[in-house]
């Protein structure tokens, strides 16, 4: 029994058929290509609100009103959330864990006991059995406390043992780890190897069978594994032998999960970084590691549709953690603002700072309600979170960070200060420095934002990749590409007067205030021009246009925007029907807006008019050596110059942290 379980059974589901022509790309590019567009999901009984967007669709009835949760589990869940922020309160030093580099074991042991690492696994596998709803707000508190303790939970549970053994697990499975999970007992993911990071097609990692079957021995390398070195469960991806389909091999991932103390199972480091300097993250080495058959999850093959499908939910984690960390921010820079007095005044009566200071209100709202909607449509389960999870991860982790360096630059100096700094000259210790390093990871984390950018690309053309794919396809038979093309042009022939004209009728938005339901339609109104300017760069580049990355980008950050003002605007209507201040939850959304389409009309200038080609080349020019000259006058660094090294550790140290 899972928790958010957006499809029945996901290890199960047909393959979806083969909508890109790869036959012009390199092996390599072909290879990964194919291999992520088997894992994609393809049936779901609700579809996506956020990607409708792209085709002109205004599906308000999938968002608003936002579900209500269950009275027993909010009892429990605002009990939990009390717990916890009295937790942290009491026993957690933020900046005494960033200094020590280490999560003193009396907190992680207390975070258990709590628990805090089972908040999502139900209640019959020893967890808490509460919603997604709660589990970001639970990420809220701890993101806006300690980046660093937030990092061990959520990593435990969004992208560790429990969240895909929710989704694809056993039942024999689900009752032999859950409790060790849900009880404290640390889980990591290792995917990432030396040169695999969104191309799992280069995977080195192996897992063969034994002669028989009962178990697979693992060899490779994984790196960037988060809680790795605390870890007494890991998820690790492998290649399983390759198999024919279509006369072709193809190679085949799968997933495991492996004791960390089986034999062949080595920490060989434990990576620092420039923020979250408490992050138990390991370089881990597998020799000859026998793991049993029963330990694989779901068939095998399906590695990699396990990855994705627990990154779909379990990257909601990160804009929940960037939600907590503006609500610092802009707690930390409201007093400031009121405190600090230039020119007879309070800096905040000053329009520059009050600017950033309304800006950043504004788009904390915005981010916990796209944060708090995808979070709902979880709990509906089996619907299609994919763009929306991602949007909230690129569009959060993107605002913290411009809003973490704004508090910076309103606290000045004391922001660039260290909070134990200025604690020891008797200051208040603004932990906006610790703040800055911390936050910024998230950008990268789980799926860049230029990565971001390019799954939602392809999200966006998937239903004119459905409809047109086989004319283009040059794979196919021509009597196929011409039963395509007759397809399309029915298609395309009710579509796309739509996109002038209008649907026949318009999104109810009865029971909305009446400001909001303006917003509302403009939403709609806009996302049936942003089909139009996409269909028509699909027709002036054709296939090609998967190329035009920075183009796509422009679509997919104004489809992200109206995502944005439409989950606004359902959070503010919740918000009012709360009792909540009318007046200034208005303000909040209006002044989102106004912004929000500010850059949306910036996005669609520059799809007519940019220097994208003219940046392309002058990259390709300076990274061919030209312009030679723009580098005299410095220190060269030679790439074999040494580099200081810490003292030499034993594995069991490393391990130990």
């Amino acid at each position: 029994m899972s928790t958010d379980n957006q499809n029945a059974d996901p290890s199960t589901q047909e393959q979806p058929q083969e909508v890109i022509d790869t036959s012009g790309m390199s092996e390599g590019k072909r290879e990964a290509l194919e291999l992520a567009e088997a894992s994609r999901e393809g049936h779901w009984q609700y579809p996506t609100f956020a990607g409708a967007l792209f085709m002109g669709d205004f599906p308000w009835r999938l968002i608003h009103p936002m579900p209500q949760l269950e009275s027993d589990k909010h009892e429990r869940g605002e009990k939990f959330l009390r717990d916890l922020e009295a937790f942290l309160h009491e026993n957690v030093d933020p900046d005494q864990i960033d200094a020590d580099g280490e999560i003193p074991d009396e907190v992680v042991r207390g975070l258990a006991e709590l628990g805090a690492f089972g908040i999502k696994t139900p209640q019959e596998y020893g967890g808490l059995g509460l919603s997604q709803q709660y589990y970001s707000r639970a990420a809220m508190l701890l993101g806006g406390y300690c980046g660093n303790t937030a990092a061990l939970v959520s990593a435990h549970q969004s992208i560790g043992v429990p969240q895909p053994l929710l989704i694809f697990g056993t039942e024999d499975q689900k009752r032999r780890f859950l409790p060790r999970t849900a009880g404290g007992e640390i889980s990591a993911f290792a995917l990432t190897e030396d040169g695999v990071g969104s191309d799992p097609a280069r995977m080195a990692t192996e897992a063969t069978p034994t002669e028989d079957g009962k178990h697979f021995v693992i060899n490779g390398k994984k790196l960037w594994c988060t809680n790795g070195t605390r870890a007494g469960l890991l998820v690790v991806m492998a290649k399983t032998p390759s198999k024919m389909v279509r006369g072709r091999e193809v190679n085949q991932i799968s997933t495991f999960i492996v004791e960390a103390d089986s034999p062949g199972v080595t920490v060989t480091h434990r990576c620092r970084f420039m923020g979250l300097r408490s992050l138990y993250n390991a370089v881990i080495e597998f020799h000859d590691v026998k793991v049993p058959h029963e330990n694989m999850i779901a068939k095998e093959g399906q590695g990699l549709r396990v990855a994705l499908t627990t990154l779909n939910t379990g990257r909601l984690t990160l804009p929940a953690n960037c939600v907590g960390g503006v609500r610092r921010c802009l707690t930390l820079a409201k007093r400031w603002a009121n405190e600090r007095v230039q020119w007879g005044a309070p800096i905040g009566k000053h329009a520059a700072i009050a600017d950033k200071i309304a800006n950043m209100s504004s788009m904390l709202f915005a981010i916990e309600a796209m944060t708090v909607l995808t979070s709902t449509l979880v709990d509906r389960k089996k619907t299609d979170i994919r763009v929306e999870a991602a949007m909230c991860k690129m569009y959060a982790t993107e605002a913290a960070w411009e809003i973490a360096n704004d508090t910076m630059q309103i606290i000045g100096g004391r922001g660039y200060e260290t909070a134990h700094s200025l604690r020891a000259r008797g200051e208040y210790p603004y932990p906006i420095e610790r703040c800055v390093r911390d936050l910024r990871i998230n950008t990268i984390f789980e799926g860049s934002s230029e990565i971001m950018r390019l799954f939602l690309a392809r999200e966006a053309m998937d239903p004119h990749l459905r409809a047109a794919g086989e004319v283009v396809n040059s794979r196919l038979p021509m009597g196929r590409r011409l039963r395509g093309a007759i397809k399309a042009m029915k298609f395309y022939a009710g579509w796309y007067p739509r996109q002038w004209l209008g649907p026949f009728r318009l999104p109810t938005t009865s029971g909305v205030d009446r400001t909001l339901a303006r917003q509302v339609r403009f939403v709609q109104r806009t996302s049936r021009k942003l089909a139009r300017r996409m269909f028509h760069s699909m027709l002036r580049f054709g296939p090609k246009l998967e190329q035009e990355q920075v183009l796509l980008g422009r679509y997919v950050e104004i489809g992200t925007e109206l995502f944005a003002i439409a989950a606004s605007c359902s959070r503010a209507q919740q918000k009012i029907e709360q009792g909540e201040n009318r007046k200034e939850v208005l303000a909040l959304v209006d002044h989102f807006c106004r912004g929000a389409k500010e850059r949306i009309l910036r996005n669609f200038e520059g799809v007519k008019k940019n220097r994208d080609r003219v940046g392309y080349r002058l990259a390709q020019h300076v990274l061919g050596g030209g312009d030679g000259w723009m580098f005299t006058d410095m220190v060269r660094v030679q790439d074999n110059a040494p580099v200081a090294s810490e003292p030499e550790r034993k594995p069991e140290e490393v391990a130990a942290g």
